[in-house]
């Protein structure tokens, strides 16, 4: 599966650190697992803003922009507009937290009660997720106390499965 020129110009025009290259003769093997395209696509947006409401490279991400436009670019899945509806989503499977795989969708609950934040899981540990105003994209550990007080459960959405 490749990324579309549009989507390579464009991260490349924001000086993503890792964005993949279209040259064939310069790029490298393509690993046709979708949790690896989601993965490494997801980390060449690493240190792009936080906007709330953001759901592009351009103006920047909130949280569930930056996992639907993950999935909408690799995949060509359209997951639900917020965290909510994407944790209640009739399109993925609730796991377990011994059972998450890279790609998964791990959710927390950073407001009260409710499902308010999302991240992409990585593997090891460790996911990625556009965390809050005034932040960028980053990698964090499910361990670290903050996520590991807020961590509400984690679905797989059907595509992955």
């Amino acid at each position: 599966m490749l990324l579309a020129p549009s989507v390579l110009d464009e991260l490349q025009a924001l000086g993503a650190s890792r964005a993949p290259a279209r040259d064939a003769e310069h790029a490298p093997a393509v690993d046709a697992d979708p949790r690896h395209l989601l993965v490494d696509f997801a980390m060449t947006l690493r240190d792009i803003r936080y906007r709330r409401g953001g759901r592009s490279p351009h103006s920047g991400f909130d949280c569930s922009g930056f996992v639907h436009y993950v999935f909408a670019q690799v995949l060509g899945v359209q997951l639900p507009e917020n965290s909510a509806a994407q944790y209640a989503d009739a399109d993925s499977t609730k796991i377990a937290r011994d059972e998450l795989q890279a790609g998964d969708l791990v959710f927390f609950r950073t407001r009260g009660k409710r499902i308010s934040h999302v991240g992409i899981y990585l593997g090891a540990g460790r996911f990625i997720h556009s965390p809050t105003t005034g932040e960028r994209v980053r990698v964090d550990r499910l361990s670290e106390r903050y996520w590991e007080r807020r961590y509400a459960g984690a679905r797989r959405p059907d595509a992955l499965i």
